[in-house]
Parts: C-alpha cells; structure tokens; sequence
C-alpha cells in the first residue's frame, strides 16, 4: 500500500522517525533545534526535509506541506529524569510539550504520537499535564489511548519503559489497538553485543556473554550540560558491572584478543561499551551515523527513541488508519 506521510518534531537522532519509517510513514518535514542532531539526520536521510529551529518558533504558514498529514509524531524532551525524582517538568520540557498541541491544532492531523516517560501515563505526579493533553486533544475531537511499552518486548536488549500518548480522530479511534510485543523473550546484552565483543578476537567474549544474560538497564544521554558519558547513576552501574561492564566512562576500541581496551586506563577488569555498542542497544542498524564527537554521539544515543518500538506504533497507526 502506498506510505502515509507525516511530521516529526523534536526528531533527536531519529530513532522514532527510522521505525515510523519502516512501518510505511513518509515524513515530509523533520524538526529539531539541536545542529548535532540534524546533521546526523542529513547524513543518514539526505532526501528528508530537515528544519534546524526551536519548535515554538516554527510557522507551520511557511511549509503548507505539513497540514492534514496522516500523524503527528513527538519524541519530546523527558517531563521527568531519574535524577531529579521531585521535578515534574521544566519550563523547556512542559513549553515543548504545549508547542505540539497546538501545531496539532493547526495543521489537523489525523493522528498524533507522542512518546514521553512511563510515569506521564497514570502517575499522580503528572495528572495536571495528563489532564492539560487530554483536554486540549479532545477539543480537536480526537480520542486518545494512554499506554506504557517497554522497549525489551520488541526485541530491543534493554530494560527501557516508555509513556505513549496516541490520539487518533474518531473516526479511526476505535480501529487503533497498541502494539503487541514481537519477541516471545528479551535479547540480552550478552546476545546483542558478542559479535563486537568478539571482534577483534577476544577469547573471554563468550564467556562474558554468557555472564551479560539479561537486557540492559534503561541508557540515559543525561545533560548537556554535565560531564562526560557514562552509563548511568550508581545503581546503574552496579547492575552494568555485574554484567561484567564498566559504566563509568566509555571505550574508544573493543577488547583485544587479550582483552585490553587501549582506551581504558582505569585499571579494572571490567570492559568498557564503545558508542557504536551502545547504538546496537538501541536498536539502530549498524550503519547509522551518528554525528559530532563521543559524548555528542552517545547523547544522541541516550536520548534517543529505539527504532523497532517506532516501527510497532508505526504499525498500529497505520492499521488504523488504513482500515
């Protein structure tokens, strides 16, 4: 059947605009403010057409291709982090998040997606901006579905939950169902990741693979304005090292056959991930380029939407509005 077409905002790295992709959505405008990000975006999809501006600021008037596409999608900034637990949302992260109801206002689409953190779905923490949406959704005479998927039931090595709001005109409402998971089990990191690990002949690879026997925790691409990359806050740590995992800096090799990292000079037995590692448990394909140096590329990483979770909402919302 022929693509639909959409409008993605705040497109990062692209992980939802790749899976929205794959399930048969054509974007005829991608936007985000961050020039790391769309350069990353031109270099993968040189024929998107790629807008490099703060959303608030964007005039839908001067790009009519954008009225009465078939979604809307927003990968918006996180409401909440994990390490700011007592914070709802920031002024940024609550303007944007407004920024997408109204140009959804505007230009009408028939649906709109947008994907946040698992908390915006049903905690009490975040009832005034659940009800703020739901409010301004339904005045546009849309339903809406409110859901959590966890990106480890798609086939994604991580343990990564994430809130979805999809808001649908009436008449498609009720042929929309939420995706159902495509693995019968998780990949672990030990599966994703021993074709790297192995790939400069390592001979402790299987063994460590057989030791990373689960999905990761949730990667996070953390501040722009804080440090370098790491994997996470100390819990999380504690859970990459007992998959033999150092998560403390990133590594700019793989293992040798002798198990070196030449980058590595913390002095621990425990093997760093590169960037292109942390890409794999994500889910992107293994040529997708990520621009700028390690930190830009792993934040990108991080803040990223994996590819198969956009592919199966994709999927859904085109059964529905195909039907």
């Amino acid at each position: 059947m022929g693509k639909l077409v959409s409008v993605d905002v705040c497109s990062g790295a692209g992980g939802l605009a790749l899976g929205l992709e794959r399930a048969g959505f054509d974007p005829v405008l991608l936007l985000d403010n961050k020039p790391i990000a769309c350069e990353t975006l031109r270099r993968n999809r040189p024929s998107w057409n790629i807008l490099e501006m703060d959303l608030v600021d964007f005039d839908p008037l001067k790009h009519r291709q954008v009225y009465g596409v078939d979604l809307l999608s927003a990968g918006l900034p996180r409401v909440k982090s994990s390490a700011t637990t007592k914070r709802v949302e920031t002024g940024l992260e609550l303007r944007l998040m407004k920024a997408t109801v109204r140009l959804a206002h505007t230009i009408q689409p028939k649906a709109l997606l947008i994907e946040n953190v698992p908390e915006l779905v049903a905690s009490p923490e975040f009832g005034e901006v659940r009800d703020y949406l739901q409010s301004q959704v339904a005045c546009l005479e849309y339903g809406f579905h409110w859901f959590v998927l966890n990106a480890a039931d798609f086939g994604v090595p991580q343990d990564r939950k994430q809130g979805v709001l999809v808001a649908l005109k009436d008449r498609y409402f009720d042929r929309f169902e939420s995706p159902a998971p495509t693995v019968s089990r998780p990949v672990t990191v030990g599966e994703a990741l021993l074709p790297s690990m192995s790939a400069r002949g390592w001979t402790g690879a299987d063994e460590w693979a057989a030791r990373a026997n689960r999905v990761a925790p949730t990667l996070v691409g953390g501040s722009d304005n804080r440090g370098g990359a790491d994997l996470g806050l100390t819990g999380t740590k504690r859970a990459w090292a007992q998959m033999g995992i150092n998560g403390a800096a990133l590594s700019d090799e793989v293992p040798g056959s002798d198990g070196i990292q030449e980058s590595d000079t913390s002095g621990s037995p425990l093997k760093k991930l590169t960037v292109e590692q942390t890409a794999r448990l994500q889910s992107f394909p293994q040529d997708w380029i990520f621009a700028g140096k390690k930190t830009a590329r792993y934040r990108q990483i991080g803040h990223a939407s994996p590819p198969p979770v956009g592919e199966a909402l994709g999927r859904a919302l085109a059964e529905a509005l195909r039907s």
